[in-house]
């Protein structure tokens, strides 16, 4: 399944195999396949989404590929998952990957197909990965991408921790077997088996058919596997003297019998899942609320959320007195039974009750993951996310209203704005009323007007919470390596500016001021596994590279009808001693050299790839040497370059992807066959490459100043931009219009939005992340919002609308890139008045000067009572940049 040993993969050196279906039929058979609908169960298979790409290619799979459909130069080779691992001999997928972007996904027949016709590298494994469904009502099939990797140990022997992947469909029984086999425990032998949390507290799992999902397990969680002896007809569980609890371990008040923090002793009859539940002392703040939330598993964006949320002291107080009791609804057909808001109240008593240290909120997690597939797994996800399915969650659970009116929505056709506005909030209230409406619900104004006929369309909106855009910065920072065509430069990294949606003629541009060469005479690659992965057009666009890719430009002169840029690859050669099949090994860097179209002799060539790498070495190859490579080319027949005794290596002619040779014959008696899509390879032998090839020196680069250069500290806006940023009128996009009723068509039209009511509590969601299908940005802006006095009624448009004056209680943080990262959480104590910092399981003092930072993500804000401050204002001090303060992984 594609996590073990396995050696360093090796390229078959073949021709395009003549059996081979045509393209089209190819295209047909495969296209339709990929179309299968996914049935829990089945299994699928990861495919490097650049070798897909290539294959593509090939068979013409797109419309705009058409024209080059069966260039021997674009033949794929067999499929290579190499840039799908972190680890090329264990195999394991990296981090993160991405549907589409960084994989593709095709079913059992479609891959029996691919591999039929094109083979797969040697020593490397089939990803195959089973299908399985989600969610507790509303059921979808999803293919599980990663296997959860468990660590298994006996008792508490942790000296003797073995790792295992398992599927989440897997079943708790299916791990006990698996135990029982690795650590050689007989049938007869009664085991238990118990789930260790990052806290060190346990839990038993009593369920043998409880999935592995069902039961919550995470990456890396540690099973432990303990004997059972049976006294007087009661089943005791036997813990060793390190699994017992601490001495500062004390029993939680009010937890319940499942709660996640627990680390259970059982002694029952024929009752194997009555807990006792334990966790730390009394926190050391002695504050209520002061209590962590331990990880999971890559949770830290649910505590970072739940920490926030916790902090707003009248949605808190409410269910600490148990007011949400007697307004459960648990028939709402939006809702969730009741059982959110019911895990929620639990989590927020263990939080402001047990003044515990830490608790582990994987009851809350389970329930979540219950209701919301997207949150059932353990992979990183955002704060804001799960905050607005918690808040409509927690909303449709807690409707005051039974039986939902149908209302249809009117727009204003003239009439006044408090009228409209007063009618539309009224009818949210029929439908919607509940502590979340309370607290958190606002109204927006929306105005709508058609370029055509100049209709005006009024409508207002409902809304939880603030989306603000940030000032999007234009212009990107890329890295990329320069190689110049004088051999006695070595390859020199530069850093540039260039516009964020131009296009390649603009990066060589920039490039030229830097290093002097005409933006003519360059050409850019992508360089992946060591060959051409895309060779770029001046007019492509500089959003199809990823900050990821190793982008280099190459100086070459101008192809005309006289010269051309000719790729060369070099390539090792496998021993015959040591059972080789007379395959290849891509390895260091290509080259890209500008030769003649005509008359290329193999001798100059030659001597022009040696300039490239350094001379030959003055005792030349070696006697064996010279006898092996003549045998070799004995065995080809070949009469050209390649037949040279003295030659450090062989020249092939190679399809793009540098895996099949061509042409048995690359030569025709001293001169080399080229057309415009040729590329060759140099094979050495392993000894060779060896005395002859210095690696290190091959790889070696310099820095140019602009990387030396420390880059400009990113500007700080005011909130008040990005207000200013929400609030301003845009045209809709070609691809979105609005439906005009008096034109009777879709119409680009102006809209504009307006605050007309604020809530009590008013949540900023700040708009960092942007997505699409080629692009993954994260805005790293020092956004400078004040911690108390923010008043928001400039950007109210109802006139007569009391002061919104307002006080933070609350930010969630985001370190990290669109990757992953780590969440963290600011709250105000309402006890002590008093700043915390929440990480997880970790709870320490904070001071208002660390506060605003640019990790900043969500923030909360609280409605002060009483009149308006002097001087009101939307930007505050000074904002720090300290995120390395905090910076953390999970």
């Amino acid at each position: 399944m594609a996590e073990g040993g396995g050696p360093e993969p090796v390229d078959s050196v073949e021709p395009v195999p003549a059996q081979l279906p045509s393209t089209e039929s190819q295209k047909q058979t495969v296209g339709s396949l990929i179309k299968t609908n996914l049935r829990k169960g089945d299994e699928w298979f990861l495919i490097d989404s650049r070798w897909f790409k290539q294959w593509k290619k090939y068979v013409g799979f797109d419309s705009w590929d058409m024209y080059n459909v069966g260039e021997q130069s674009l033949y794929p080779g067999p499929i290579d998952n190499s840039g799908l691992f972190s680890d090329q001999e264990t195999q394991v997928l990296k981090e993160h990957l991405i549907d589409e972007l960084d994989y593709v996904l095709v079913p059992t027949k479609a891959w029996t197909k691919l591999v039929g016709w094109y083979g797969s590298l040697d020593g490397q494994r089939p990803i195959v990965r089973k299908v399985v469904e989600h969610g507790m009502f509303v059921k979808h099939c999803k293919v599980e991408v990663y296997l959860l990797e468990l660590n298994l140990c006996e008792n508490e022997n942790m000296e003797n921790v073995v790792t295992r992947h398992f599927s989440k469909a897997d079943t708790i029984d299916t791990i006990e077997k698996a135990m029982r086999s690795l650590f050689e425990i007989p049938s007869q032998k009664e085991t238990r088996l118990w789930n260790k949390y990052m806290s060190n507290t346990y839990e038993q799992l009593n369920k043998p058919d409880s999935t592995v999902q069902d039961a919550g397990l995470f990456q890396g969680q540690v099973c432990r596997q303990l004997d059972v002896h049976h006294v007087n007809q009661c089943n005791v569980t036997v813990l060793l003297s390190s699994a017992t609890p601490p001495r500062n371990f004390t029993t939680s008040p009010k937890l319940s019998s499942n709660s996640s923090a627990t680390i259970s002793s059982t002694v029952s009859n024929g009752d194997s899942s009555s807990n006792a539940s334990y966790t730390l002392n009394n926190n050391e703040h002695g504050n209520p609320g002061l209590c962590g939330l331990s990880n999971l598993g890559n949770t830290c964006f649910m505590n970072s959320a739940l920490q926030c949320l916790s902090n707003a002291s009248a949605l808190t107080d409410y269910f600490l007195n148990d007011q949400y009791e007697v307004e459960l609804n648990r028939e709402n057909p939006l809702g969730m039974r009741g059982e959110i808001a019911e895990a929620y109240a639990e989590l927020v008593k263990q939080m402001w009750l047990s003044r515990s240290n830490y608790v582990a909120p994987r009851t809350f997690k389970t329930q979540v993951g219950r209701f919301a597939p997207q949150f059932s797994g353990y992979q990183q996800q955002d704060s804001q996310e799960l905050l607005a399915f918690l808040l409509d969650g927690l909303h449709e659970d807690l409707n005051r209203v039974k039986k939902k009116p149908y209302l249809a929505v009117k727009d204003a056709e003239g009439r006044p704005d408090e009228i409209v506005a007063k009618e539309a909030w009224t009818n949210h209230r029929l439908r919607n009323d509940s502590i979340i409406v309370d607290i958190f619900h606002g109204l927006f104004k929306s105005t709508l007007v058609c370029p055509e006929c100049s209709k005006v369309s009024v409508t207002f909106d409902p809304f939880c919470y603030l989306t603000l855009p940030l000032p999007m910065k234009k212009d990107r920072t890329m890295e990329l390596f320069l190689v110049r065509s004088d051999p006695l430069f070595r390859p020199m990294q530069y850093r540039v500016v260039v516009p964020k949606l131009g296009c390649v003629s603009d990066l060589f541009s920039a490039l030229s001021k830097l290093c002097g060469i005409a933006p003519e005479n360059m050409v850019m690659a992508d360089v992946y596994n060591h060959r051409f992965h895309k060779m770029y057009r001046q007019d492509d666009g500089l959003n199809q590279i990823m900050d990821k890719d190793d982008i280099y430009v190459y100086e070459v002169q101008v192809e005309d009808s006289e010269q051309m840029n000719l790729p060369v690859y070099f390539r090792e050669r496998h021993s015959k001693q040591a059972g080789g099949s007379g395959g290849t090994m891509l390895f260091g860097q290509p080259l890209l050299l500008t030769v003649p179209r005509h008359n290329l002799l193999a001798e100059a060539l030659y001597l022009r790839i040696l300039e490239r790498i350094g001379p030959e070495p003055e005792n030349g190859p070696s006697e064996e040497d010279e006898e092996e490579e003549e045998e070799a080319d004995v065995g080809k027949g070949s009469k050209g370059v390649s037949a040279a005794p003295s030659r450090l290596f062989s020249f092939s002619m190679v399809n793009s992807y540098g895996t099949a040779n061509i042409s048995p014959l690359p030569c025709d008696g001293n001169v080399l066959k080229l057309n415009p899509h040729s590329t060759v390879a140099i094979d050495w032998d392993p000894d060779t490459r060896k005395r002859c090839y210095d690696d290190q020196e091959a790889e070696a680069s310099e820095k140019h100043e602009s990387v030396l250069q420390p880059q400009k500290k990113k500007t700080t806006v005011a909130l008040r931009e990005c207000i200013d940023l929400f609030t301003t009128m845009e045209t809709l996009g070609e691809h979105d219009p609005w439906y005009c009723p008096t034109c009777k068509k879709h119409q680009q039209a102006t809209k504009k939005f307006d605050l007309w009511s604020l809530p009590r509590l008013l949540v900023v969601h700040l708009k960092r992340f942007s997505y699409n299908r080629c692009w993954r940005d994260k805005l790293d802006t020092v956004v400078d919002f004040p911690i108390r006095d923010l008043d928001m009624s400039e950007f109210v448009c109802d006139p007569k609308a009391e002061p919104y004056v307002y006080d933070l209680i609350a930010v969630s943080n985001h370190y990290g890139g669109m990757g992953g990262g780590h969440y963290t959480a600011y709250g105000k104590n309402k006890v002590d008045g008093g700043w915390y910092y929440f990480d997880d399981s970790s709870v320490s003092s904070a001071k208002e000067d660390q506060i605003v930072t640019k990790a900043a993500y969500v923030l909360f804000y609280q409605r002060r009572e009483g009149p308006a401050p002097a001087k009101p204002s939307a930007t505050s001090g000074a904002a720090s940049d300290g995120v390395d303060d905090h910076m953390d992984t999970n």
